[in-house]
């Protein structure tokens, strides 16, 4: 087909399909339009097979229909094509020689991003010996001059003006959920310019983001360090269009028909309980834990003050359970659910994975950030399994992003604040593998306090034979292997998904006066508990933390009913669920609710012991009249205040590994 030929072509597609969206874009100085491939086909399918053969000089003529059409001098215009045929995907893997020059889309996630620079198209130049006024149209990687002039004149001409556009690029990686076991994700350069690159556009393309590239696969050739080129040539795709694949819950997008019959659902009187049923209808129980789940899915409202303080709206939860307890099935179901949901697993998470890390830029040069999985999953769920495994150091990358909401980092000559506004869903075992019956709870969660105190909700799973309970459990576990479809969720994951995202974009409920003074009832009186009869420190049983953690509860309870206003009965439902998660991790010895346990790792119950331990042995010092006391003696002193064994023991040990007290020869004790 000769050009003019496809121009006019063009032209009559444009005239009979996209009017409209030509006139609209000409008039408000768009310089692009979408065009759907499938129409294109029907219209003329010699002409979309000629796109996909020879996409650049096809989409030149697109062009240039344009410019027919307006009879407007226009400098630039760009036709991008979407609803490419599924023949036309390829896997970065799959790409090979013969695809170079070809029209295909590929699908994956962006690992790295450069900065936006402005690139040369066209440039003229003057010839000084004629005045001669010559075009070089710049399509290589190197800046072209003209070699010669009609007048025979070779080199040195003078540069009068450049045409620029602004161009980026980003590092695609293939999607992990589609590889078999094994293998590597592979990555490939994207090259987006012009109207890819504007600041609404660019907001697709940000490090974690899953996007369709459509475009076509161009050689790029590699250097030696001396300049001369290789045989072996690097691939790289052109980008013509860039579709994102994978949104936040604020960019799900809902028909009218959606809207209305989510609007039908939140009428429903029981709601909640058909939330409930639908999170995880494959696990057996865990009522209270799926309650849990339901709110973190809707979360509270993020609230920025006029001072610059930022109060966050997610609520993180911790699972700490025996093992086969269902604790990684709960995680693998949520991460399925919310739109930008990330799984990652112990051992094979590292701080950096975690956050964010700097890399040298191979593709622009210099250096680069490379986002974590909680930068990846802003504005989604990252849930994280096995975090007892992952190592100290490691966790500490945490602190910042579970209450700050972002992640700093300051290396190689990058300083860079990333936002990590990531709800997080953690599962841990407890110390010994598995919770024992005999030690309080607190004490078996072998995570550091700093952490701990966190996250909003902490579950303890125990697995307790029950015969009742295992029966049942047993019958529903058997039924799922004898029939895989026997639980279907009640409320099907695609609407799931549409109605907590409805219920984040629309919903932003507000606290009445009666909710606040329920909440601040429960608050006031959880503090105000009384000093233990040898207790001399204050029991504290509940902190700032767990009031903030109790009104994005109610919130999020609100905007289950798809409701503005947080009432009592929302107030309530945090409450329990609050009391709920206190009274199994936070109980002491003496069968009272200690935020300290999970705060500080020292229950007051302790530390009142502690203190009693020091008394006693400054009271020995001056009977004795000698620093040197013998550990016997002392050991019956703390016995006479009614300390057991374990309790001395045990207060002995932690007081030296703080360098309270240290042994200056076999059998006695001093203090520092």
């Amino acid at each position: 087909m000769e050009v003019n030929e496809q121009i006019n072509e063009f032209l009559e597609f444009f005239e009979k399909h996209y009017e409209v969206e030509l006139l609209s874009a000409l008039s408000t100085n768009t310089n692009y339009i979408f065009i759907d491939f499938v129409k294109l086909s029907i219209f003329n399918p010699e002409l979309a097979e000629l796109l996909i053969e020879q996409p650049e000089e096809t989409l030149k003529a697109a062009e240039l229909a344009v410019k027919k059409f307006s009879n407007e001098e226009i400098k630039h215009f760009n036709v991008r094509i979407s609803n490419l045929p599924k023949e036309r995907q390829k896997t970065i893997r799959e790409i090979r020689t013969e695809d170079i020059g070809k029209l295909i889309f590929v699908e994956g996630i962006v690992k790295q991003k450069s900065d936006v620079r402005p690139q040369v198209i066209t440039a003229r130049f003057e010839c000084p010996s004629c005045g001669n006024i010559i075009s070089v149209l710049q399509t290589s990687q190197t800046f072209s001059e003209p070699t010669s002039c009609s007048c025979g004149r070779k080199g040195k001409f003078k540069l009068l003006s450049k045409e620029m556009i602004d161009a980026q690029g980003i590092v695609l990686e293939e999607i992990p959920e589609l590889l078999e076991g094994g293998e590597q994700p592979k990555r490939i350069n994207v090259f987006l310019q012009e109207d890819l690159v504007s600041p609404i556009s660019e907001k697709r393309t940000n490090p974690g983001s899953k996007i369709r590239v459509v475009g076509w696969i161009k050689e790029k050739p590699i250097t030696t360090k001396t300049g001369s080129k290789l045989t072996r040539f690097d691939l790289m795709i052109e980008a013509n269009n860039v579709e994102s694949i994978e949104e936040t819950f604020y960019e799900v997008k809902i028909s009218k028909e959606e809207e209305e019959e989510i609007k039908k659902l939140a009428e429903d009187p029981k709601v909640y309980k058909r939330l409930v049923d639908s999170v995880a209808p494959s696990i057996f129980g865990y009522d209270k834990i799926k309650e849990a789940l339901v709110l973190q899915l809707f979360g509270g409202v993020r609230k920025k003050r006029s001072d610059g303080v930022v109060s966050r709206g997610d609520i993180h939860i911790l699972l700490v359970g025996d093992p086969g307890s269902g604790k990684s099935q709960l995680l693998k179901r949520i991460s399925l659910i919310a739109p930008k949901g990330r799984y990652v697993s112990g051992k094979g998470v590292s701080g950096a994975g975690l956050t964010a890390t700097v890399v040298r830029d191979d593709f622009l040069g210099g250096w680069s950030l490379e986002a974590g999985a909680l930068v990846l999953s802003n504005d989604g769920i990252c849930c994280i399994d096995e975090l007892d495994k992952m190592s100290n150091e490691d966790r500490i990358a945490m602190h910042e992003a579970l209450e700050q909401q972002t992640i700093s980092i300051a290396k190689a000559n990058i300083q860079a604040t990333l936002l990590a506004r990531t709800t997080v869903l953690a599962a841990a075992n407890p110390k010994l593998g598995r919770f024992s019956q005999t030690e309080t709870l607190a004490k078996q969660i072998d995570l550091s306090p700093t952490l701990i105190n966190r996250f909003d909700l902490i579950f303890p799973i125990q697995d307790i034979p029950n015969e009742s309970r295992d029966e049942k459990m047993a019958r529903h576990i058997l039924q799922l292997h004898q029939n895989p479809e026997i639980q279907e969720p009640e409320i099907k994951t695609e609407f799931l998904k549409k109605y907590i995202a409805y219920a984040r974009q629309k919903v932003s409920p507000k606290l009445t006066d009666a909710a606040i003074e329920e909440i601040k009832d429960y608050y006031v009186k959880m503090r105000s508990s009384e000093r233990g009869e040898n207790s001399k420190v204050q029991v504290i049983s509940s902190s700032a933390r767990q009031l903030e953690a109790l009104v994005r509860l109610a919130e999020a309870s609100a905007r289950v009913r798809l409701s503005d206003k947080v009432t009592k009965k929302d107030a309530r439902k945090a409450i329990e669920l609050l009391t709920f998660c206190l009274t199994q991790v936070g109980m002491d010895e003496e069968g009272r609710i200690d935020i300290d346990r999970i705060t500080t790792g020292i229950g007051a119950s302790q530390r009142s012991k502690i203190l009693m331990f020091k008394e006693i042995l400054e009271n020995l010092e001056k009977t004795l009249k000698t620093e040197k006391i013998p550990r016997e003696r002392l050991i019956e002193a703390c016995k006479a205040e009614g300390m057991l064994i374990d309790e001395i023991e045990e207060i002995i040990e932690k007081l030296r590994r703080s360098g309270d007290i240290f042994e200056p020869e076999r059998g006695y004790i001093q203090r520092i």
